[in-house]
């Protein structure tokens, strides 16, 4: 790999951030003031025989004086409160999944504001849900998914205000999609290919069950309207979203509650949806991990348990950067399982939670959409990618819905998640019909199918510029590894380069403390275990790095200049990592293990870091960012010791 290489890719992406130091302030200026005044323009000549309603004296008048006034120093309230911000944008930040914004994005955003499009329906936003779906498309070809609107299979995405709604909204098709031929068989309809028994119809694999919805629906239509009205009626008394889930699981008793198995590091909205769709948060199975990620032996055991008991699972939940992690979940072995269990009369869906890591799978995607191999990819870095992470995400396109978080590694404003299914058609089976706001969309045109999108999303209304935001930049920087990939891949050297410097650290602060990266990153977030020297209890390891973290954190009581840097901490946990990883990691530190098993805190504390500023290694003025902050952390460890 050429060494001069990351430095010239950072000159690349020079445009695209304001900046550290503000340094494309003119640049973001002029852009700004361009389109607000093509705004202006927009609007003079929307009807320019119109009179102006607020006239040229206006602004002299007193009341007009007075709320001008008063507007600016609410404004400048507001600017000097914000001063107190968390500074994501700074390579001294390296706590949260935050960082500086791209221009392109936080430039379209504000340009569409002044619109302010609904992106519930085409009415209220003829431009920007066009522009969302178009979006939902970019982000499905990232991943591997079909994106070819000409293609009955072609796959569906919209953006949600986080990755929590987006999981929720994977819950809800998957339900649907479950519960969907189990419906048609208590509607009796006429021999498709409908499954014998509720058991069978209960456990089609989605592909198999969007099959027999494609039938169904070219058997409505060869029917007349009224026969077809009759039958689609029938079929909908029987659908759980009608009879509620109380009533439909009453009326098919040999049919127990579906589950949802995921693994311990899934993030607590599993827990929220379940509750939310009345499932309940006693369907959340957790499976057991191996260095974090998920068990693949644990993931069959309990799918075998399933199996025997005749318990159905709705979905497994891969994980493609685990929150406090970034490990990447075996996404291959669980395709596989799911193909085995499928020979066994088990089916399921899979989802990926790549709310963190889906940007990442720009590393792994030439500009023509095909796959990278391990070797190409490779040699680009020192140790990325292992090959079980390749297998993940060369096995993305085999699942059946993905979760991606715009506004983490998309480096775009919050209020921009994703929801992505990998064939549209399972969507018929969420839609709403709300007679003031949808009209019948033309079924066999993809973009006039989904024009009224709030047919299809749990959000009554939502924000157009937002989706406008998400597509220009996918349009400026193309969902690839030689285009929108050169940030992910500075963040990706930056971690491999945190690792590396840990490891320096370790040996270099002998004597003063004990030190090391539990989990090798799987991507672009690193921890940091530690404990001082001598030390063998661990509650005073905790406490140690607590008060580490005091200086570390986000102080709102004190200047954000007082601040070096800025990290996070997590905890590892007995219950989450399993007794022989956390008996490895703090047998490695020094703590006595001994007393884990009376001892309430059975957690260890520990750092973590989100190295996803791509300017952490400053190649321009030769300064590597985590360079500093452990010297600084060496300088720190003196006051936490005290």
């Amino acid at each position: 790999m050429d060494s001069a290489a990351p430095g010239a890719e950072q000159r690349r992406l020079d445009a695209c951030f304001l900046g550290p130091y503000g340094e494309n302030d003119s640049l973001l200026e002029k852009l700004v003031v361009e389109f607000l005044r093509d705004h202006v323009h927009w609007r003079r000549n929307f009807h320019p025989e119109d009179p102006p309603a607020i006239p040229t004296t206006a602004a002299q008048h007193p009341q007009y004086q007075a709320l001008e006034a008063k507007m600016r120093r609410e404004l400048h309230q507001l600017s000097a409160a914000l001063k107190q911000s968390v500074p994501f944008h700074s390579p001294r930040y390296i706590g949260h999944m935050a960082s500086d914004l791209l221009l392109p994005g936080l430039a379209a955003q504000i340009l569409a504001l002044p619109y302010n499009p609904n992106n519930v329906s085409e009415d209220a936003a003829p431009i920007t849900v066009q522009l969302e779906i178009q979006a939902g498309l970019q982000l499905a070809r990232m991943l591997g998914y079909p994106s070819d609107p000409t293609r009955p299979d072609c796959a569906f995405g919209h953006l949600t205000s986080g990755g929590t709604l987006a999981n929720y909204q994977a819950l809800r098709l998957a339900l649907a999609l479950k519960a969907f031929p189990v419906a048609l068989r208590a509607a009796d309809v006429p021999d498709i290919g409908v499954p014998e028994d509720d058991w069978q119809a209960f456990n089609l694999e989605p592909a198999a069950a969007i099959a027999l919805l494609v039938r169904w629906q070219d058997w409505l239509a060869r029917l007349d309207d009224g026969e077809a009205r009759a039958w689609r009626e029938r079929f909908q008394a029987q659908r759980p979203e009608t009879l509620g889930l109380v009533e439909f699981f009453a009326r098919h008793r040999d049919l127990k509650v579906p589950q949802v198995l995921a693994p311990i590091t899934a993030h607590y909205s599993w827990s929220k949806g379940l509750k939310m769709l009345g499932l309940g948060r006693a369907q959340l199975r957790l499976v057991a991990t191996r260095g974090m990620r998920m068990d693949a032996d644990a993931l069959r055991q309990v799918l075998d348990d399933c199996e025997r008991e005749r318990q159905p699972v709705l979905t497994v939940v891969g994980v493609l950067g685990s929150t406090e992690y970034g490990t990447i979940d075996p996404l291959d072995e669980i395709v596989q399982a799911r193909r085995d269990m499928a020979a066994r009369g088990l089916g399921f869906g899979i989802h990926v939670d790549a709310a963190w890591g889906g940007y990442l799978a720009t590393l792994f995607r030439n500009p023509d959409g095909s796959l990278r191999t391990p070797a190409e990819i490779r040699g680009e870095y020192r140790d990325f990618p292992q090959p079980e992470v390749h297998a993940a995400f060369a096995a993305l396109a085999e699942t059946d819905s993905v979760t991606v978080d715009p506004h983490k590694l998309g480096y775009l404003p919050y209020g921009t998640g994703a929801f992505i299914c990998r064939d549209h058609r399972a969507t018929a089976l969420i839609a709403e019909q709300a007679d003031y706001v949808f009209m019948e969309g033309a079924s066999g045109d993809y973009m006039a199918r989904y024009r009224q999108l709030g047919q299809y999303i749990p959000e009554g209304s939502k924000s157009g510029a937002a989706a406008a935001a998400v597509y220009v930049t996918h349009r400026v920087l193309p969902l690839d590894h030689a285009n929108f990939g050169l940030m992910p891949r500075q963040t990706v050297l930056a971690a491999e380069a945190f690792q590396a410097r840990a490891q320096r650290f370790a040996r270099d602060m002998q004597g003063v403390v004990s030190a090391c990266v539990p989990f090798p990153p799987d991507s672009n977030l690193v921890c940091l275990a530690l404990n001082p020297h001598g030390n063998r209890d661990l509650a005073t390891a905790n406490a140690f790095v607590r008060r580490l973290y005091d200086e570390l954190r986000c102080d709102p009581h004190k200047p954000l200049q007082v601040k070096q840097f800025f990290s996070s901490i997590t905890t590892l946990q007995r219950s989450m990592v399993g007794d022989a990883e956390l008996h490895r990691i703090l047998d490695g530190l020094g703590i006595d293990t001994g007393t884990l098993d009376h001892d309430r805190a059975d957690r260890l504390v520990i750092l973590r870091h989100t190295l996803m500023n791509p300017y952490l290694i400053d190649h321009e003025n030769g300064i590597s960012y985590i360079d500093r902050y452990f010297e600084y952390l060496g300088v720190l460890l003196g006051t936490a010791r005290g």
